[in-house]
């Protein structure tokens, strides 16, 4: 018996491995075909052109107070308003170690006064005739930003042990396929909806593989997460289709619409459609691996326990989980645009001007495209996984 059950665990982990390295040669292709083209032809440069300008942020020391004139707003709860200018040493890039006089502009909406010593970001202009100069672009934050995430990594691992050290490769692989991968593809003119949803598979596809290995358990969830996002992703489509709005109407859309005047294909009209899709993402992957994970422990309790009783069993723990993960979306969508719903609010919009807003819309769509995949997913991912189980038991 013991050595059935040691062939069934290298079993999954052979499965495991191979999944895992099909995956791998998936997103080495497709990076590949990402930048190759970029590095061939000598793109990539450290810093963004502006016309004849070169424009690059870089690391910089307060070393001497040259001149200060600041004032306290009272209106804008004491923030300070106007302009210093001091002696930086670069820290980073070409001019590093070079001295140079910038000036910083603050106000109670923008950057902050600094005081000697203080680490900042510069905004360093090269000119087309080798000329340069510099402001200050913000206040170096990296260093306590580091600190935090250390600390984030540490009570993950401390208090989740192997289970969140597999949960934080998960979350690196979703941080690397988002912003290395999906990213520069919608930038180079694939199609947003479809790019989206196949990025969002893939990095479920991992991270239940990491997380538990090729088993009954992960696979359901994996179907359940697949099904349940795609749902998110249709209904959001369906809406935005009948309520006549789209990326177009989001709220950062134009800079990236000035983009598309300077030739980046970019396409925004499925920029809602895809933020749905991310959004949902997580959730959908928490509750379909909690409902699977519970009715596997259901099963070893009752292994007799018949597949329709299964899935009551697991839509009982959905309905549970239902509730509080739908108020979480919704209070994720609405706290992302707190400062906004309350200045709308102050100005005493009436009921058909308030949800006729472009903003309104937009966040009610996301909000409820998220949920309704989520809940979508609970009978989902149920009915899955105490079919897999019955089959087995067959």
């Amino acid at each position: 018996m013991k050595k059935t059950g040691e062939k069934r665990i290298r079993g999954i982990e052979k499965n495991s491995i191979i999944v895992l390295v099909i995956a791998a040669v998936v997103f080495l292709c497709v990076f590949f075909r990402i930048y190759s083209a970029d590095i061939l032809n000598g793109a990539g440069e450290i810093f963004s052109p502006y016309g004849e300008e070169k424009v690059e942020f870089e690391k910089a020391a307060v070393t001497e107070m040259l001149n200060e004139n600041m004032e306290k707003d009272k209106v804008a709860d004491s923030a300070y308003t106007g302009s210093q200018e001091f002696l930086v040493i670069v820290k980073s890039g070409r001019y590093k170690g070079e001295s140079m006089i910038v000036k910083n502009y603050f106000g109670p909406n923008y950057g902050g006064p600094v005081s000697e010593g203080d680490s900042v970001i510069l905004t360093i202009k090269t000119y087309a005739d080798g000329g340069h100069s510099a402001t200050v672009y913000e206040y170096n934050r990296i260093p306590i930003l580091a600190v935090f995430l250390i600390l984030f990594f540490a009570a993950i691992i401390l208090i989740g042990g192997r289970t969140g050290l597999k949960s934080l490769i998960g979350l690196i692989v979703t941080a690397v396929c988002l912003f290395m991968i999906l990213i520069p593809l919608l930038l180079k003119g694939a199609p947003t909806v479809f790019t989206t949803f196949l990025t969002c598979v893939y990095i479920a596809l991992v991270s239940f593989t990491i997380l538990g290995g090729v088993h009954r358990k992960t696979i359901s969830a994996f179907l359940g997460t697949t099904a349940g996002v795609f749902f998110a992703m249709l209904f959001g489509l369906l809406v935005q289709h009948f309520a006549r709005i789209d990326g177009l109407r989001m709220e950062d859309a134009e800079p990236l619409l000035q983009l598309k005047y300077a030739g980046v294909p970019i396409g925004l009209r499925g920029l809602l459609a895809a933020g749905i899709i991310i959004s949902a993402l997580g959730a959908v992957m928490d509750v379909a691996m909690s409902i699977s994970s519970a009715l596997e422990e259901v099963h070893a309790a009752n292994p007799s326990m018949p597949g329709k009783e299964l899935f009551r069993s697991g839509m009982n723990i959905g309905r549970d989980l239902a509730g509080t993960m739908t108020n979480t979306l919704i209070l994720a969508f609405l706290g992302s645009e707190f400062t906004l719903i309350i200045f709308l609010y102050a100005r005493g919009l009436s009921f058909y001007h308030l949800f006729s807003t472009a903003f309104v819309a937009l966040e009610t769509i996301s909000g409820l495209s998220a949920s309704i995949g989520m809940i979508l997913a609970i009978p989902l991912t149920a009915l899955i996984s105490s079919k897999l189980i019955s089959l087995k038991k067959k």
